[in-house]
């Protein structure tokens, strides 16, 4: 048994056939929530609307309505970025999150007192627990108990926001951020003054 099919049994609590059932339904690219469905908010716009595009292959196809070549031809166009009035997806909601986290840590006291240390701790925690997008939910949650908030100082939390985000990034094959350079990226801007 794959430790896909295993992940879906501990998270899903069904039989090795049934996970095996569900990962052979799932479309590549799209992510399951907890309760075993597509999970619009962990899943690309790209992803969710190629599987929503082929939902509708199938619908048509039956109907009659149009041919397999306009729809082969629509559901492989790249749509980059999701309209602004459609929900977020995982890499929008990804984005946006990581800019709040590193701007609310850039802004975070120098010597911050018992109270507010306690505050953000419970506030990273609860936010863990309440994140739209689960699996990633999961991951930070993981990742928090292995490696607890630094809450100590106002660089010692922007540090740690940093050094998750990035666990982040090398998971994904993305480029990792110098965290020596937090202040000039979610505070003061760039040396040469082009953001002023």
């Amino acid at each position: 048994m794959t430790s896909e099919v295993r992940d879906v049994e501990s998270k899903h609590g069904s039989s090795s056939r049934n996970a095996s059932t569900v990962l052979e339904k799932t479309p590549k690219g799209i992510v399951l929530g907890k309760d075993g469905k597509p999970c619009r908010v962990c899943t690309t716009f790209r992803d969710w609307t190629k599987q929503e595009r082929k939902k509708q292959h199938g619908v048509t196809e039956a109907v009659g309505t149009f041919s397999a070549a306009a729809l082969n031809s629509a559901s492989t166009s790249s749509i980059p970025q999701a309209p602004q009035e459609c929900p977020p997806d995982v890499e929008q909601l990804g984005r946006a999150t990581w800019t709040f986290l590193h701007t609310m840590a850039a802004y975070y006291p120098e010597v911050p007192s018992y109270e507010q240390q306690r505050s953000m701790k419970s506030f990273l925690t609860t936010f863990s627990q309440f994140y739209p997008c689960d699996p990633c939910a999961e991951h930070f949650r993981d990742e928090m108990r292995k490696k607890p908030p630094r809450v100590e100082s106002r660089w010692a939390l922007g540090r740690w926001i940093c050094e998750m985000h990035n666990l982040v990034n090398e998971q994904l094959g993305k480029e990792i951020f110098d965290c020596d350079k937090i202040d000039e990226r979610w505070k003061d801007g760039p040396k040469d003054k082009r953001c002023d």
